[in-house]
């Protein structure tokens, strides 16, 4: 069944205020009628829209919500959660696929964008490293998950880091673990893991460039606090 004239014309009209703009020319609401456009192609798309934000409070709160709360909002059925996830990873494997080509060193603020999406609505900590070569770029593939926890806390052992790096041919390695109360604070069990971590990896040669602290808005850098001392 083809849309109204009316709803057609809306859509060709986001669309074509996206492309001349980008999402700057969109209201929040905007955006994701846009989005859901993509997934459910014969319906007004503007209440879904407004009901979900409703819901969900942000664009972000949408994306990072899971597949069976979306399908409780009438109307978004069993594609559409699906359609969002797809897009919510193909933005985490673009900033990851950024960060690839460049040197991390200089851009440790690209990683942070990677793992502030792909880290920070999670409800329970995990622990991850990115794998760098000799001349700080991020290897193909480069980013791992070596540990999951509680809400509270994830146990990290230095020793099966360093395992993980040699085994990656790493030169180098940033560090990374979410906090999900959004308090990016570092613990004293923080500092004491980076410096293990440090010590860890002096005699074979691998580098702890930083450790992020990541949530959904804010990440803290032990670099830039000067808590690793800079290359």
């Amino acid at each position: 069944m083809a849309l109204p004239p009316t709803h057609a014309g809306h859509r060709a009209r986001l669309r074509e205020r996206f492309l001349k703009g980008g999402f700057d020319a969109l209201a929040d609401y905007e955006v994701l009628e846009l989005l859901l456009t993509l997934c459910i192609p014969r319906s007004d798309m503007k209440p879904l829209a407004k009901a979900l934000l409703e819901q969900f409070g942000t664009l972000r709160g949408v994306l990072d919500a899971p597949a069976a709360d979306l399908r409780r909002i009438p109307g978004m059925g069993e594609v559409a959660p699906v359609a969002l996830r797809i897009i919510r990873d193909a933005a985490t494997l673009y900033l990851r696929q950024t960060a690839e080509g460049l040197t991390v060193l200089d851009n440790c603020d690209k990683l942070a964008d990677f793992w502030r999406l792909r880290l920070g609505s999670l409800r329970h900590e995990v622990f991850e490293v990115a794998y760098l070569n000799h001349h700080y770029h991020l290897l193909e593939d480069g980013v791992e998950r070596l540990e999951a926890g509680t809400p509270a806390e994830t146990v990290v052992y230095p020793r099966k880091v360093m395992e993980s790096a040699l085994r990656k041919q790493a030169a180098h390695i940033v560090v990374a673990h979410n906090h999900p109360t959004g308090d990016v604070t570092p613990s004293e069990h923080d500092k004491r893991l980076t410096r293990a971590l440090q010590q860890a990896g002096q005699p074979l040669g691998i580098k702890v460039i930083d450790h992020l602290i990541i949530a959904s808005q804010k990440t803290f850098s032990f670099r830039k606090a000067k808590l690793i001392a800079p290359e």
